[in-house]
């Protein structure tokens, strides 16, 4: 069987039974993602995502008071009654530290329902690239799944998408048969980043990366509602390594072993 990379622009052009098997990289770069490794990354005990803001209400009254943080936003702005919003940087030791994070986002937690049927959920961005390129060596299947944003086409999760393909593909060590759109990710990403160009970490120009995530439509979103600042914080690259790793079975996240 041949060694397959491929990357959906949008969750919807994917069945879920055709990740059957599979590791999938589910990726929101603005923010969901981002917001769920500085979760890990902050000592939450796990982050536990929930399609809709009633279950994400119903998923915190069930455990213990004071064990659960209630996190999300909708249209990008925080949610009534909500401990936190969807801005990574609130996401510390003090606010959710040894605690469950109940996560609720737009486009994010969407993507990771559709991805339950992957054999591995892994959860991706700019801020834990090389620590997700390294949990996806040798692997045989790679479901490469951006959220967008509002189910339209965004640039900010094609770009890492796009990222990890030519990555994976330069230093993988595995010859890959790729999709359509796997070829024109990894296009954008050397348009807007060419060769010899770091591909994460030292040497890559993070103001240039924030200035293309600000461009992507869900950049364009978060400036509209004065959140700029997020955008600097989804640009980080390398800051992290946890790979955030979803259990199929109990939908929960955790720090991948």
């Amino acid at each position: 069987m041949p060694y397959t990379l491929n990357v959906y622009a949008l969750p919807k052009l994917v069945e879920p039974a055709e990740l059957a098997g599979g590791t999938s990289l589910v990726i929101d770069v603005l923010r969901s993602s981002t917001t769920i490794v500085h979760a890990l990354e902050a000592g939450a005990r796990e982050v536990v995502p929930c399609l809709e803001v009633e279950d994400a209400v119903a998923a915190a009254a069930a455990l213990p008071p004071g064990e659960a943080v209630l996190g999300g936003e909708r249209q990008g702005l925080p949610i009534d009654g909500f401990d936190l919003a969807n801005s990574p940087e609130e996401y510390t030791p003090y606010s959710v530290g040894d605690k469950t994070v109940i996560l609720t986002t737009t486009n994010g937690t969407r993507a990771l329902m559709h991805a339950r049927q992957a054999r591995r959920v892994l959860v991706g961005a700019f801020v834990n690239a090389t620590a997700v390129f390294e949990q996806l060596l040798g692997q045989e299947k790679i479901d490469l799944i951006c959220s967008g944003t509002d189910g339209q086409y965004s640039q900010d999760d094609v770009l890492l998408a796009g990222m990890f393909v030519e990555r994976l593909s330069r230093e993988g060590g595995l010859t890959y048969q790729h999709n359509a759109q796997a070829l024109t990710a990894r296009e954008y990403w050397l348009h807007r980043f060419p060769l010899p160009h770091a591909v994460g970490g030292e040497g890559l120009d993070t103001d240039r990366l924030i200035d293309e995530l600000r461009m992507s439509l869900g950049g364009q979103n978060l400036v509209a509602i004065g959140l700029d600042d997020d955008i600097a914080a989804c640009a980080r690259v390398d800051q992290f390594q946890a790979v955030p790793e979803l259990d199929t079975a109990t939908f929960r996240i955790r720090a991948a072993l």
